[in-house]
């Protein structure tokens, strides 16, 4: 662990300043968003903030890095001890949520920065401005100047139970086709708004909150749910919960016969942050698929999640593996590591088209400790595309 966590001066210096100079150059000087724009110029600056954005890996780096998850993954968990982290996944995250209740992520405040397309137009500038009021994001669930060593939660990873086979991972892009003015004759919540967002895995709220409070006074509606049923107590029980712009309801995305308290094609917005990567990767495409058939034409698929080689990866221990970049946390809840290539396949073999697809490299910096950790998340943005014009 300490050649990852260890960076000399020298070497720091050479690297972001010959990228971080290109960078600037390019943006006329100033970095610009998405994903944040605090360049580290001079290594010496490096503890004077708790996160450095778009750092930029050595070939050095990289090596150690697939060296390292190469060697934590040498040894995996027996296939005959695997099943529970699929059959008592409902337990461990209940029991995560009973002792840590609402107190272990932080409000992700810093949401409509990154994807502003969570909002109707008329409540993006006022929810930017509140974004731009606080300090840019570190991930939720990581402490400013401590590392949380025990739990491995760098933000909600959260848990949808996986009970059904590859062999049942068939899209359901044919549901969409159904008669849409046909399926919304039956009331449902939500039904006359003008704009529907769902948040799957929305574990106590950290999104749920930042949006309720920018979409009140608007005619945007907003759908949370998640595999929990603590999770969507909690979201129900919190003092800004409000059932006139936001329906909580406990639904497990990995059933295929899952049922949805609105119909297909019925989402200009779905939002999944730190929950696919809960899910095993070969049963990770069926969710994406059935998700995607109640986006709208036009609607949007927004992404955010862990990346390959990120620091939470390769500090896990010889014996958590349970396949290939896959892993179980001593908690029992599990993670998988993206890469650029497996995203887009995600969601174009969904039928959808890139919007954006990145690949999110930051320095997180433990300023008590003096230690620096490489961090890397996935961001990506997918629309379901109209269909061509027959003429």
């Amino acid at each position: 662990m300490h050649r990852l966590r260890s960076f000399s001066a020298a070497k720091l210096a050479k690297v972001f300043s010959r990228w971080s100079s290109r960078r600037l150059k390019s943006t006329g000087g100033r970095p610009s968003a998405p994903l944040g724009s605090r360049i580290l110029t001079n290594p010496d600056d490096m503890f004077k903030h708790n996160m450095w954005d778009h750092v930029q890996w050595t070939e050095e780096d990289k090596e150690n890095a697939r060296q390292r998850a190469e060697e934590n993954s040498s040894i995996q968990i027996p296939l005959e001890e695997q099943g529970k982290f699929d059959t008592e996944a409902c337990q461990y995250w209940d029991k995560f949520y009973e002792m840590h209740q609402d107190k272990f992520f932080k409000d992700r405040k810093w949401l409509f920065l990154e994807f502003p397309e969570l909002l109707p137009s008329g409540a993006q500038s006022q929810a930017t401005n509140r974004c731009l009021q606080v300090s840019y994001p570190q991930p939720a669930g990581s402490s400013t100047d401590t590392e949380n060593t025990q739990q491995q939660h760098e933000d909600p990873t959260h848990h949808h139970r996986n009970t059904d086979t590859p062999s049942q991972q068939e899209s359901c892009q044919g549901a969409a086709g159904k008669n849409e003015a046909a399926a919304q004759s039956t009331a449902f919540p939500g039904q006359h708004a003008s704009f529907r967002i769902l948040e799957v895995g929305c574990g106590v709220g950290n999104s749920v909150f930042p949006i309720v409070e920018s979409i009140k006074g608007t005619d945007a509606f907003l759908y949370c749910c998640d595999f929990s049923t603590c999770a969507i107590q909690l979201v129900k029980e919190h003092p800004d919960y409000d059932g006139s712009v936001c329906h909580a309801f406990v639904r497990d995305i990995c059933e295929e016969m899952a049922s949805f308290p609105f119909p297909p094609q019925s989402l200009d917005v779905i939002l999944a942050v730190f929950v696919l990567s809960s899910i095993h990767p070969e049963r990770v495409q069926g969710v994406v698929n059935r998700l995607s058939s109640y986006l709208k034409q036009g609607g949007i698929f927004l992404f955010r999640d862990y990346g390959r080689y990120d620091f939470s990866q390769l500090r896990f221990k010889k014996g958590r593996c349970l396949s290939e970049n896959f892993y179980t946390r001593g908690d029992g809840t599990c993670v998988y590591f993206f890469t650029k290539d497996e995203v887009h396949g995600l969601f174009s073999n969904a039928g959808l088209e890139e919007i954006q697809n990145l690949e999110d490299r930051r320095l997180q910096v433990n300023r008590g400790k003096k230690v620096a950790m490489h961090r890397v998340w996935m961001q990506s943005k997918y629309r379901k595309s109209y269909p061509p014009s027959p003429y």
